[in-house]
């Protein structure tokens, strides 16, 4: 088993308009824009000197599906095929099937048995475990909306190798259960039940840290984003934000507490 399985190892905005999201989110997260010199068309996100995500046109099928701007996480996993085989017995459904990507890597996307879409992959050449999540413009955190908690866990901890770690009462019979790649000391992210009042799908939030919630949510909304949820305090003295660039793509934004 590689060190990187079940690690969170890249992400990708698929979305309507690639020029807008450009001019959207550096002013939002500080993230600077890089182009894959690779066989297509392709931008990169990059933080503190180095790419961590893709950004690319929303595929017609996808959006011929209904799928709206989104951003997706890439699990890394030792087999892509094996492990899409293995989701797939596990109830998941392939959107992409195991494709490769010359001189990067293999990969596939699927939707989880409640529709949440992630991407399994594997790196043609070792990759470093990341940076770094308490530095502005680094993925912090990683939430997964579900219908079903139980069922949730028992697929991502099947397929990846996931541990549990915390857990909070969020009330109302609500778990809040938090999660690391085996062998990490790290928290990845957490899981729960969608609230009633939720009405987007099963799905998974990426929240990118920033150094001031109130500036950054004060970009948003300058630049033709919108604010659901935020600020709002979260336990380890951090506030957060969940928000939806101007194409339709959810986001989310976490930051210390002002002392």
């Amino acid at each position: 088993m590689s060190a990187n399985r079940g690690r969170f190892v890249w992400y990708e905005l698929m979305t309507k308009d690639v020029a807008g999201a450009k001019a959207f989110y550096p002013k939002v997260t500080g993230w600077t824009v890089e182009s894959w010199q690779g066989p297509m068309e392709y931008s990169m996100w990059a933080a503190n000197g180095q790419p961590f995500a893709g950004l690319m046109t929303l595929p017609d099928e996808a959006a011929q599906m209904g799928a709206p701007s989104h951003w997706m996480g890439y699990v890394a996993v030792d087999d892509v095929d094996a492990s899409n085989a293995r989701a797939q017995s596990l109830g998941a459904t392939t959107y992409v099937p195991p494709t490769d990507i010359p001189n990067v890597g293999r990969f596939a996307i699927i939707g989880d048995p409640q529709g949440a879409t992630i991407a399994l992959f594997k790196g043609q050449n070792p990759q470093p475990l990341g940076d770094d999540p308490s530095k502005p413009g680094e993925i912090s955190w990683h939430e997964h909306y579900t219908d079903d908690l139980d069922a949730a866990w028992q697929f991502y901890s099947t397929l990846f190798g996931w541990e549990k770690t915390d857990a909070m009462d969020m009330g109302d019979g609500m778990t809040y259960q938090m999660f690391r790649a085996a062998g990490s000391s790290k928290t990845l992210g957490g899981m729960a039940k969608r609230p009633p009042e939720m009405q987007a799908p099963p799905h998974w939030n990426y929240y990118t840290r920033v150094p001031d919630i109130d500036e950054a949510i004060g970009a948003v909304k300058a630049n033709g984003g919108q604010v659901f949820h935020g600020p709002m305090e979260v336990p380890g003295d951090d506030l957060v934000a969940i928000c939806m660039d101007p194409q339709g793509a959810v986001f989310s934004l976490h930051a210390h507490k002002r002392k």
